[in-house]
């Protein structure tokens, strides 16, 4: 079995060749037994964890990326705000392998969580922190920097009609993936009736068809494996489930 640092690094290469990708959530509180049944359910490629929407501590979040480690698991973490971009360096010092930034609709917002994610020179990400991801203090600086470039994984989160229109500018260099919101998506679909896009179904479709050309891929929350393949057939590549019950 890969260890978590090659399995972390082959993640960002199979995103980026188009691999699909299939990943599962899972609750910042839960211990080592209940990842493992969580994991062992299917064929998993990372874990998912939420701060937006769930309470967050930061010893826990550290916590939790030590068990998925043993589990040899790669973390993706949504932060939680727009705005706490700047913060993306200081929660990977803590262990993920990814961000995810939600409700991102300006290029701004994009270069801002790129700067702040990579190591110089691609980004102004600072140096430290004793839990990152594959970390080890006798580390040549220099190393370590290229294999997170060459590992880290960052999404961007569509959650509105006006992100769905800017999506091609959306995906910047170093962006990984745009994944999907789709609920939140919903209500700003609803608050624009005349839009040309009338369902979450129609901008999924059409931001696959924009990004073909590109190297980021598209996630989309499809939450239960029987509706895999409909997004497989829409052109998304990178999954993301909810726990098998």
């Amino acid at each position: 079995m890969p260890s978590i640092s090659d399995r972390a690094a082959a993640l960002k290469k199979r995103i980026s060749a188009g691999e699909i990708i299939v990943g599962v959530s899972a609750s910042p509180d839960s211990d080592g037994d209940t990842l493992r049944s969580i994991v062992e359910a299917d064929s998993y490629d990372f874990l998912w964890v939420d701060s937006q929407h769930d309470a967050f501590n930061e010893s826990n979040l550290v916590r939790f990326c030590k068990v998925a480690a043993e589990l040899d698991m790669p973390v993706q973490f949504r932060i939680k705000h727009t705005r706490h971009t700047y913060l993306i360096g200081n929660i990977l010092d803590l262990g993920p392998a990814g961000i995810e930034v939600p409700q991102v609709e300006t290029v701004e917002t994009a270069r801002e969580a790129v700067d702040n994610f990579y190591y110089a020179p691609e980004g102004v990400r600072s140096w430290g922190g004793f839990h990152r991801l594959n970390f080890h203090p006798e580390d040549d600086h220099r190393e370590y920097r290229r294999w997170w470039g060459e590992t880290g994984v960052l999404w961007m989160q569509i959650e509105s009609v006006a992100a769905v229109t800017a999506a091609r500018q959306l995906a910047q260099p170093g962006v990984d993936c745009l994944s999907f919101g789709p609920m939140d998506l919903t209500f700003s679909l609803e608050s624009h009736p005349h839009h040309p896009f009338k369902s979450v179904d129609d901008c999924v479709r059409h931001i696959c068809e924009q990004l073909r050309e590109t190297e980021t891929q598209v996630c989309f929350r499809n939450y239960t494996p029987d509706t895999r393949q409909k997004y497989l057939d829409m052109g998304v590549t990178v999954l993301l489930e909810r726990p098998q019950a």
